[in-house]
């Protein structure tokens, strides 16, 4: 009875501690929005923008009673998340607060300057997921050269990187592969809150003509950098449709790249999206065999067939295999596409995947990965150790140098 006790109270105490963290909108709340008062407010948000209570920070600043909240800006799936994955969203009037929105995802992904113009702060509050082809941070940049070349205050109400503040993945991004999906010359898993991020492209001069914004870092309260978003208390509000849990940003970082090819399905389109690889002609038998023969740390593979609902391969039976993440901070997620496909020119010796690929997919591939050389030199003999090094070099590099724009510890 003692043990079941005091395993209950162990319990409890976890709980209360995994429910320490406080979001940038928590903190500015508590501080009765003092960084706010007297200023015309622009906020740039999405569903993901929420307090613990899972109320809306677009609704927490228009019933703010010293809070003139007179402009909203949508990322890609729009404020309120109405929106579908690379959706035209034109300029339009809230239904319940009836302020304007503007979209970030439409004629425009920088807000112009007749978008500000009624606006002497912009407002930053978005859960990101850790990974630098997922377009949020840009258009957080964007915004900050619209702050910038306007003489307007920019403010980051920061939220955690749900795959944790240590981990760094992948090559930098190199000129003439700068877009939308890799904005600026980092890692294409970062290890910064978006918070950091800002401090960091402000700083190191990586907006657009090395141009500075008056900004300012609403900090969380409890974030340690190696905790997972379990640890956090909080509760997950999928950042897209396809992001649909906590553990979601894992796996989006462990096929992603590959998904931009269409040639394989990644589980978009099924009831497990970013954990799948899979296609009508893989043999899921010995794909599976040879991906566990690896001994990656972290990461089970289990054979499957599925229909997708919609998307590559929909109405067809795809065969492939699925990912099972055993150990979130042991595994590393990027190169898990590459083992993949090494294994499939080992299974299937005729098959070349980019060769499947329509070339504009080839090109969104190397602007994903920040390059044309990792798939250059990879195709020489399609196997992962061969790019290892260069893999992992920037990433070393980037972590050492990015911890002067540490917030947490």
């Amino acid at each position: 009875m003692k043990i079941k006790l005091s395993l209950i109270l162990i319990a409890l105490l976890v709980s209360a501690l995994s429910a320490q963290v406080k979001t940038g909108i928590d903190v500015l709340k508590e501080s009765n929005f003092k960084l706010l008062e007297g200023k015309r407010v622009g906020l740039i948000t999405n569903p993901t923008g929420v307090d613990r209570n899972l109320k809306s920070t677009v609704d927490i600043l228009f019933e703010a009673e010293n809070v003139n909240l007179t402009a909203l800006y949508g990322p890609e799936h729009g404020v309120r998340g109405d929106h579908a994955a690379g959706e035209y969203v034109d300029f339009y009037i809230d239904e319940k607060t009836k302020v304007p929105v503007y979209s970030l995802y439409g004629k425009t992904r920088k807000p112009t300057k007749e978008m500000i113009e009624n606006v002497d702060v912009l407002v930053y509050d978005i859960q990101d997921i850790g990974s630098r082809s997922y377009t949020y941070i840009s258009t957080m940049g964007l915004a900050m050269e619209t702050a910038s070349e306007n003489n307007i205050e920019f403010i980051v109400l920061d939220r955690p990187n749900p795959i944790g503040g240590n981990r760094v993945e992948g090559p930098l991004v190199e000129d003439g592969f700068y877009s939308f999906v890799s904005q600026f010359k980092i890692p294409y898993v970062y290890g910064l809150t978006c918070g950091e991020v800002a401090e960091l492209i402000n700083n190191e001069k990586m907006l657009e003509n090395g141009v500075k914004c008056n900004l300012t870092v609403v900090k969380m309260e409890g974030w340690k950098r190696e905790m997972t978003f379990e640890e956090t208390g909080l509760e997950w509000v999928p950042t897209s449709p396809h992001i649909p849990h906590k553990d979601s940003p894992y796996y989006y970082s462990a096929t992603g790249i590959i998904g931009e090819l269409g040639t394989v399905s990644i589980g978009v389109g099924y009831t497990i999206p970013f954990q799948t690889f899979a296609a009508s002609w893989i043999n899921s038998s010995q794909l599976a065999n040879k991906l566990n023969s690896y001994h990656l740390e972290g990461v089970i593979f289990r054979q499957i067939t599925y229909k997708p609902f919609y998307a590559m391969g929909k109405g067809e039976y795809l065969h492939g295999v699925q990912l099972h993440i055993t150990d979130f901070e042991k595994v590393k997620l990027t190169e898990i596409q590459f083992y993949f496909l090494q294994a499939v020119k080992e299974i299937h010796t005729d098959k070349d995947i980019f060769e499947l690929a329509a070339p504009n997919r080839i090109n969104m591939f190397d602007k994903v990965m920040g390059s044309d050389k990792i798939r250059k030199a990879f195709i020489k003999n399609w196997k992962f150790e061969d790019i290892k090094e260069v893999f992992y070099t920037d990433a070393e590099k980037f972590k050492e140098f990015s911890k002067k724009y540490y917030l947490y510890e």
